[in-house]
């Protein structure tokens, strides 16, 4: 209000001035006379005073006309101008609109479009670093993989798209099936950036499929270090590699640098059942039996396995039935209610031909987990014990068709595995072999019945002293067919 009221008065006051100026010039008494070669021109005071003022205005119009073309001179030698900075605004305003309608195609699925914007956007804005990327993307989308390596090599010139372009070529290279160019991209993505989690990821998994443990334990680090992988995880991972290590160790006779890498493994996580079996094969071979036993009982307190009790019982060749049964007792203390504890007992009483204890030590196992192990260690304690050929017959025939017994499976893709590997020789998933059962669909079709049900009674009627490590986690057909003769089940 107060401010409005200073402006009021000001204007006021300029008005009554240039009224009193004006009245002052036409009061004046004489005026400006001009004289040249001959001519004379006279002027009352205010006149004179209008001529001023309209000379003033003709030259400030004739420097503002000097301006202009001054600035068109150089607008055509090329410098900047307020008339080049006003087509550089108009030329970059339609770059960007056709930046944002190719950013929209290339979301759309448009690859086409996509490409034909950003080249136009390129044309006009003359910055790489955004419309190359834009290119390179839409190529992606439109299958033109030639056109994706050029722009993404392109990218790689600038420092501030290096990253962008060495991991857009990494893609490329992972697509076309070269794992070597990729492996080397994705080390040169990871220097750049070591904190963004899938360039982490895929030199993890290239490495793992190159086999260079080494690698991927340091990249296992990295992912702990800057957060992308939780502890536990990471602890566990690097178990799983560290085991890789002494495993090929072991292969190339590197026997102390290897066990030095089991003993590690099976320190960072003692249920691991390969590593805990390899730390206790090392310290067996240099008769250190009684460190060897405690590996091996530690590991079974945590997931009983019957790898694990065929390792047990390795370690004492040679030995005596009874004198085997006595070890074990104290071997699985602890996990008496496991169905791998009871169907182990019952193994190894039936050696002993003590089948009531054999009988008390599996329960009601086959009734109420009836897998295909349980059935038949059943089976043979009924065959030990006078059971007619019809009764062992049937629960054989049960057997084939009940549940699997757990095997090495996938937990990504479900591919069953003969032994535990440190990555999926079907998925490549890394860490994802577990020791489980398979789903119901993996049970034995019931037409196979007729041709193997003699085989796995005769199996029954020979079941050896303490099973091996595959009889013991093979719950198949074929599994109880090598151990058995040829010979059928006769009436």
């Amino acid at each position: 209000m107060l401010w409005s009221l200073i402006k009021i008065l000001s204007f006021v006051a300029m008005v009554m001035l240039v009224s009193f100026a004006a009245g002052r010039l036409m009061e004046a008494q004489g005026g400006v006379t001009i004289q040249y070669a001959g001519f004379e021109l006279s002027f009352g005071a205010l006149q004179a005073a209008l001529l001023v003022l309209g000379l003033l205005v003709v030259f400030w119009l004739m420097l503002k006309l000097l301006g202009l073309v001054v600035a068109l001179l150089r607008f055509i030698n090329g410098d900047e101008t307020a008339l080049s900075r006003y087509f550089d605004r108009n030329r970059e305003r339609r770059g960007f609109e056709a930046l944002s309608d190719g950013l929209m195609a290339l979301a759309s699925g448009d690859g086409r479009d996509a490409m034909a914007k950003a080249k136009k956007a390129d044309r006009l804005l003359n910055r790489p670093d955004l419309t190359n990327l834009i290119v390179a993307q839409a190529a992606v989308a439109n299958g033109d993989r030639q056109t994706a390596k050029a722009t993404y090599k392109k990218l790689l010139k600038d420092p501030k798209t290096r990253f962008v372009g060495t991991y857009g070529l990494l893609q490329q290279h992972l697509q076309d099936g070269d794992t070597e160019v990729a492996l080397k991209l994705a080390e040169h993505a990871f220097a750049l950036k070591p904190r963004h989690g899938e360039t982490q990821d895929v030199l993890l998994k290239l490495q793992a499929g190159q086999e260079d443990w080494r690698g991927v334990r340091a990249t296992l680090t990295a992912k702990l270090k800057h957060g992308t992988l939780p502890k536990d995880v990471h602890k566990r991972r690097d178990a799983v590699f560290a085991l890789s290590q002494a495993r090929d160790l072991r292969a190339e006779g590197k026997l102390e640098e290897a066990q030095t890498y089991a003993v590690e493994a099976n320190r960072l996580a003692p249920g691991l059942v390969p590593a805990a079996l390899l730390a206790a094969e090392g310290h067996r071979e240099q008769n250190n039996v009684k460190q060897a036993s405690r590996i091996l009982r530690a590991a079974w307190q945590l997931a009983p396995h019957p790898d694990l009790a065929a390792g047990f019982a390795a370690l004492v060749p040679d030995e005596a039935p009874a004198a085997q049964l006595k070890r074990f007792v104290q071997f699985i203390k602890g996990t008496d209610t496991h169905p791998e504890a009871k169907m182990l007992m019952a193994e190894l009483y039936v050696a002993l031909a003590d089948f009531d204890a054999a009988r008390r030590a599996l329960g009601n196992l086959a009734k109420t987990d009836p897998t295909m192990r349980a059935l038949t260690i059943l089976a043979a304690i009924e065959r030990g014990d006078g059971a007619d050929d019809q009764s062992v017959r049937q629960l054989l025939t049960q057997a084939i068709s009940a549940q699997r017994d757990p095997q090495w499976i996938c937990d990504n893709c479900g591919h069953v595995h003969h032994d535990w590997e440190p990555v999926c020789l079907n998925c490549e998933a890394i860490d994802a072999i577990a020791w489980k059962r398979p789903p119901m669909s993996e049970a034995v079709s019931p037409d196979m019945l007729p041709l193997i049900v003699g085989h796995m009674a005769q199996a029954a009627e020979d079941l050896p002293p303490l099973l091996e490590p595959e009889d013991l986690s093979q719950s198949d057909a074929s599994a109880a067919k090598t151990s058995a003769d040829d010979a059928p089940l006769k009436e």
